[in-house]
C-alpha cells in the first residue's frame, strides 16, 4: 500500500486517501457507514491495481479513519462533495466507482454528478434509501425530533449511532422513488445472507437505474460483508469486466 495522502477541502478538513497513478478508467472505492480505506475490500483492490499499473483511489471521509473531522457532522452531501473533490484532485480520466453498503447509495450521488466521465458501476450489498426503509418508524420519529438513536454493532463493541443531521440530510437523497438516471455498466453483488441490507434491496435498484447494462451476482450463502476470499475474488471479476 502506497502512503496515506491529505487533501485540505476550503473550510479546513483534511481527507486521508491513497492514489495509485497508472492507466484509467480510475477505480474508486468507497467505503461503507463508520467504515474507512483499510478494509480488505479496498484494499484488495487497491493492492492488484498498483500491481497491475493500474489507477485506483481509496479514502476516508471526513469523521472516518484517518481524516479529520467529527463523525457526528458527516452527512451524505458532505461525503458526496469530498469524494468528487479528491475524484477531481486526483485523477483526469474516466472513472469506475465501487461502493459498498451505504457506500452503494453514495456512488449513485458522486456517479450523476460525474455525468460523462462515469465509466461505471459497482454496488456491494448497495443500500440506497436505507433512511427510508432500515429504520422502524419510532426510531424516524426520534431523528425528526432531532434525536440520536443507536442500534446493536454486529461489527464491534460501541453501538452504531445515527445522528438527526445524517438521517435528515440522507432524506433528500432517496433514489428508489423513480428513474435513476444513470446509463453506465452497472455491477451489483449482493449475499443472500445479509442480515443488514436486504438483498431485495438490490433488484430494486436494478429496476430503477436507466442503465440496459446492469447485471446482478447474488451469493447465496454470502453476509453484508463480502469479505471472504472467494467474495473478494468475485468481486474483482465484476470490477474488472469494466475496466476494458
Amino acid at each position: 500500500m502506497s502512503d496515506v495522502q491529505f487533501h485540505e477541502m476550503s473550510d479546513g478538513r483534511r481527507l486521508a486517501y491513497r492514489h495509485s497513478r497508472g492507466r484509467g478508467p480510475a477505480m474508486v472505492f468507497l467505503p461503507g457507514y463508520m467504515s474507512d480505506m483499510d478494509g480488505g475490500k479496498a484494499t484488495a483492490i487497491f493492492a492488484r491495481a498498483q500491481t497491475e499499473g493500474r489507477e485506483c483511489l481509496l479514502l476516508d471521509y471526513s469523521g472516518c479513519g484517518q481524516s479529520s473531522g467529527e463523525f457526528a457532522d458527516g452527512s451524505l452531501s458532505i461525503w458526496r462533495d469530498e469524494v468528487l473533490a479528491l475524484i477531481d484532485t486526483c485523477i483526469d480520466g474516466p472513472v469506475v466507482v465501487i461502493g459498498s453498503s451505504m457506500g452503494g447509495w453514495l456512488m449513485l450521488l458522486v456517479a450523476e454528478a460525474l455525468g460523462d466521465r462515469l465509466a461505471g458501476l459497482v454496488g456491494i450489498a448497495a443500500a440506497p434509501d436505507f433512511a427510508d426503509w432500515g429504520y422502524s418508524d419510532e426510531q424516524k420519529a426520534q431523528l425528526a425530533e432531532g434525536e440520536t438513536i443507536y442500534e446493536d454493532n454486529p461489527y464491534g463493541p460501541e453501538p452504531t449511532p445515527t445522528h438527526a443531521k445524517f438521517w435528515q440530510d440522507a432524506k433528500t437523497h432517496l433514489r428508489l422513488k423513480g428513474p435513476i438516471e444513470i446509463s453506465a455498466p452497472v455491477r451489483l453483488l449482493h449475499g443472500q445472507r445479509d442480515d443488514d441490507v436486504p438483498w431485495q434491496i438490490s433488484m430494486r435498484l436494478a429496476e430503477h437505474l436507466r442503465s440496459d447494462d446492469v447485471q446482478i451476482a447474488l451469493v447465496k450463502d454470502g453476509d453484508h460483508r463480502l469479505s471472504r476470499e472467494q467474495d473478494i475474488a468475485l468481486l474483482q471479476r465484476q470490477v474488472w469486466s469494466l475496466l476494458d
